[in-house]
């Protein structure tokens, strides 16, 4: 079965991805220190997600009846942020402190962030986290679903399999992987690194459903795979494997692995917006 966008909503999305990776350029140019290229690799992933699937909402504050999202990848909390900004969990103004001494945004996600319900940073663990919120569920026979976010180069850590091999074993449907497949880690390309491929046939090995998206940068193409997910057969975790650009949108940034952990010069910031221009 196929769930299609009608034209508003592909319309509307992709303008809110088009704001997400403008906060992301500029906040990260103020901060002078970040990632770029993985904050924009991650935007269509994450915008579909809050925007037209997650139960989940500022105002929602029951853990028991609203879904849960963690990012395992916290190296690429912009993202995170200017998503939690636009859905009012606070002040976008907020955007202006990312990663200065005491301000609100630090540099990886943390539970004092309005919107953040763990914190992450160290690769690998991530998955490890939502196992035990989705185990939770189940046990408590609540209704919710929990998403986590890893990158494609975090697939080397062993603790993600273990994970994977856990929530298999319990029956976790209540889970799904959403795996932001860039190609790259800081080093070079995952692949030269210590390759994780076949990602769907190692998923599927381990007794996820997998679904695969050829474009993580079509709304359309992401959200029917977050509405398969949806509707998966009961007793199996899911998996989502998005093939996506590392600094997408920006035309410098795009496979360049030199924007992991490097901001971007006052020339290059404006070149960005210019080309980010909404």
């Amino acid at each position: 079965m196929s769930f299609v966008l009608s034209l508003q909503e592909r319309n509307e999305l992709e303008t809110i991805c088009k704001r997400i990776r403008v906060d992301v350029v500029t906040m990260l140019a103020k901060a002078g220190s970040g990632h770029p290229g993985g904050s924009l690799s991650c935007v269509e992933l994450m915008t579909v997600l809050f925007e037209k699937i997650l139960r989940r909402g500022p105002q929602m504050t029951d853990w028991n009846t609203r879904d849960h999202f963690h990012l395992s990848k916290g190296h690429v909390c912009p993202t995170l942020y200017a998503l939690l900004a636009h859905q009012k969990y606070f002040d976008k103004k907020e955007l202006d402190g990312l990663r200065q001494m005491g301000a609100l945004l630090q540099g990886h996600p943390h539970i004092t962030t309005p919107g953040v319900e763990a914190c992450s940073g160290s690769l690998g663990q991530g998955l490890s986290v939502a196992c035990g919120m989705a185990l939770a569920g189940k046990l408590n026979k609540a209704d919710y679903k929990v998403f986590v976010l890893l990158g494609d180069g975090e697939l080397q850590e062993g603790q993600v399999w273990e994970a994977a091999m856990f929530a298999a074993h319990y029956k976790l449907d209540n889970l799904c992987v959403i795996v932001d497949n860039n190609g790259l880690q800081i080093d070079g390309k995952i692949e030269d690194i210590l390759s994780p491929y076949p990602i769907d046939g190692k998923f599927a090995a381990f007794g996820f459903q997998v679904v695969t998206v050829a474009d993580g940068h079509d709304v359309g193409a992401v959200y029917d795979a977050y509405r398969q997910v949806q509707e998966a057969s009961a007793g199996k975790p899911q998996v989502i494997i998005a093939k996506t650009v590392k600094g997408k949108g920006v035309s410098f940034m795009e496979g360049n692995v030199g924007f992991h952990g490097k901001s971007t010069t006052t020339e290059e910031t404006e070149q960005a917006l210019k080309e980010l221009g909404i």
